[in-house]
């Protein structure tokens, strides 16, 4: 069993002035609804899971003029998305910078506790790390040339890290977890436990000498001509084995391995999501197949690191190289001198060149292992380093997040919600004179056909965005009180504008379904508890009268542990789909 990365809570510190808790003021109570034989007004939690969804995409666009420079006055009616070929309206458009990675909670005004005792000022805190790096070595694959490479490379890499870097060092494996540190020394004596552990990718040979790309042809595509050779090895080799339980065994074997790859990935993506500024992962690695059943695992990391923001870096570690189509320096020699082997081999299939096949396989492989890097890279802003012997050249390159990304979010239009991949395009006007890096694909959510279920769907998915939207007028506020120095009761307090609602006519009522979704988020905008309520509006003429005064205030508790928190709330009308979305800085001193 892999060891797993500690997640501990690191929050940002970088705060503006003292933000406290938010003293709602004395508000009317919600009036008597009794006038009738049904409630005027009921709330009720919500069971739906708040969750990342993949509905509203993000699509993160490195734009550079002929020069390598980043372009950097582009407006969103500048860009043209594409989803499977069909044109998309681009819904949501923000520009990320250097600076605006480094995630800052907005100024709150200073005020007391539920209890009215003056909450003691916050010292300012000393300037901390301003760039986060996580170094990750695929020693799952590498080769043994390929990790002393690397190593050579790394070393150099640390004497130009400045003070306010810090950088984490981890293995695929899990055996090398070194947490964020500005000490070379550490860094390097971390750095000489990184050693290969690839499978049978060196030194070694099985009877028959089936590969997994082999083995993915044989088994989804009903491939004759991969299914021939492997059955030439076997019967050549006098391989005693059952083919159709290789295959399979390679397959399973091939997609653990990945499996498990990606297992590490998303824990040290999880961890780097923690960190304060700005955030880089560099992915060493000479890269993988993504078999069928690794292509969600792929797909849904690239999406947590978008939405995170954390750009991703990727190495191929094996540098300038040729495709190797010879066999392996193990496997026995063909030869058919034996009369006996001559004499099973007869004709047809089963006499075929199997070596000059499995060399094509081979070529194939090495071509098809660096996709999974150009996507990663491709996905989220990053670079992706190949074919090219100076690694230290591409590390230091890797270290830099772009100086400037512009996010575009859509809401799939005329697609089908399939789960299936669907191919992205990104077009820029007069755009000829323009490099485009944006990210090639995603995995369309199926969509629920319940309009409730839809309208939790969108609230959940708003929820994750990154900006405010004016529909129904919203007020928020916060209190919190503090059991002990460990944990505290955070109340969110959001206050409907009842003016702002449309409302339809039942009955001599005024009623609306409103869904309200709230979520803490840390200081580096990751989700640490999230809620959906519903509620159901059927008011009086004079009850609806009485609520444009007053508003209508709904609470929702978290506990939380002290530190500073991005309170978002967001509000869906389903009269006119109204949206609503707003954000509130916070903080619960420790």
């Amino acid at each position: 069993m892999r060891p797993s990365i500690a997640l501990a809570p690191i929050l940002s510190i970088l705060l503006i002035g003292a933000a406290h808790a938010q003293q709602l003021e004395p508000h009317a109570p919600v009036p008597d609804t009794n006038q009738g034989n049904e409630s005027e007004i009921s709330t009720k939690d919500s069971d739906a899971a708040i969750k990342v969804e993949v509905n509203l995409v993000l699509v993160p666009v490195v734009v550079k003029d002929t020069n390598g420079n980043p372009v950097s006055d582009l407006k969103k009616e500048d860009f043209q998305l594409f989803d499977n070929g069909k044109p998309q309206t681009v819904a949501t458009f923000s520009v990320e910078t250097a600076v605006t990675a480094e995630t800052k909670p907005s100024e709150t005004e200073l005020e007391t506790t539920p209890a009215g005792v003056p909450v003691p000022p916050v010292s300012k805190a000393l300037e901390l790390p301003r760039r986060f790096i996580a170094l990750v070595f695929d020693d799952s694959h590498m080769k043994v040339a390929e990790a002393m490479a690397v190593h050579a490379a790394t070393e150099r890499l640390f004497a130009t890290l400045t003070p306010t870097d810090r950088v984490a060092i981890y293995s695929t494996q899990g055996d090398v977890q070194q947490d964020y540190t500005g000490d070379p020394a550490t860094l390097r004596k971390t750095l000489s436990s990184i050693v290969s552990h690839s499978s049978k990718y060196e030194g070694h040979y099985e009877c028959p000498n089936v590969s997994y790309h082999q083995a993915e042809l044989i088994e989804y595509q009903n491939d004759h001509e991969a299914l021939a050779a492997a059955q030439a090895d076997a019967l050549v080799n006098n391989c005693p084995v059952n083919l159709e339980a290789t295959v399979r065994r390679i397959l399973q074997q091939g997609d653990d391995w990945t499996r498990d790859t990606y297992t590490s990935l998303s824990d040290i993506l999880r961890k780097l999501a923690s960190m304060p500024g700005q955030r880089v992962l560099v992915f060493v690695s000479p890269g993988f197949l993504i078999g069928v059943a690794s292509q969600n695992d792929n797909a849904d990391w690239i999406e947590r690191a978008v939405r995170a923001g954390i750009v991703v870096n990727t190495i191929d570690s094996r540098g300038l190289y040729t495709p190797d189509g010879m066999g392996d320096i193990d496997a026995p020699p063909q030869s058919y001198a034996d009369l006996e082997t001559a004499s099973k081999c007869g004709s047809g299939d089963a006499c075929l060149d199997y070596q000059r096949y499995e060399a094509t396989y081979r070529k194939q492989t090495q071509f098809d292992s660096g996709v999974v890097l150009q996507g990663m890279a491709a996905g989220t802003g990053g670079t992706y380093f190949h074919n090219r012997n100076d690694l230290d050249v591409g590390l230091k390159q890797a270290l830099a997040a772009p100086s400037l990304i512009y996010i575009l979010g859509f809401k799939p239009q005329n697609t089908e919600a399939n789960g299936k991949l669907h191919t992205l395009k990104v077009h820029v006007s007069n755009g000829s004179k323009y490099s485009i890096q944006a990210r090639n694909g995603y995995y369309a959510t199926k969509k629920s056909v319940d309009p409730e279920e839809q309208a939790k769907q969108e609230v959940t998915e708003t929820l994750f965005s990154r900006e405010e939207i004016t529909g129904i007028p919203v007020q928020m506020k916060t209190e919190f009180f503090k059991a002990d120095d460990a944990s505290a009761q955070l109340s969110v307090l959001t206050r409907l504008d009842t003016r702002g609602v449309k409302f339809r006519k039942v009955d001599g009522r005024s009623c609306d379904s409103v869904v309200l979704a709230t979520g803490v988020f840390d200081a580096n905008g990751q989700l640490v508890d999230g809620k959906i309520k519903e509620i159901t509006l059927k008011l009086h003429d004079s009850t609806l009268e009485k609520m444009t005064q007053t508003g209508i205030t709904v609470k929702t508790v978290f506990k939380v542990k002290p530190g500073a928190y991005i309170v978002r709330s967001v509000v869906r009308g389903s009269e006119g789909a109204q949206l609503t979305s707003q954000n509130l800085a916070t903080e619960i001193p420790r």
